[in-house]
């Protein structure tokens, strides 16, 4: 059976850059390191690794978290 060739670009078989464009995209989705990685399906410390091997910054926190309601007050 003949497979019809690939039509991907040179650049898309280039692991590395898969690899920074998967990474970025799970920071800016889930915000934060943890979620990142559980959205990526590896542990925090691997991604924080894969992080630092491309060379990519901490996500920035766009809304300053607040704490939630004590129970019985709020609603």
């Amino acid at each position: 059976m003949d497979r019809p060739p690939l039509s991907l670009p040179l650049e898309d078989l280039n692991l590395e850059a898969a690899e920074r464009r998967m990474c970025i995209a799970a920071l800016e989705v889930a915000g934060n390191i943890v979620g990142a990685a559980q959205l990526l399906g590896i542990t925090r410390h691997a991604l924080k690794r894969r992080m630092i091997k491309l060379d990519l910054d901490r996500p920035k926190t766009t809304a300053a978290r607040t704490p939630r309601d004590p129970p019985g007050q709020g609603g």
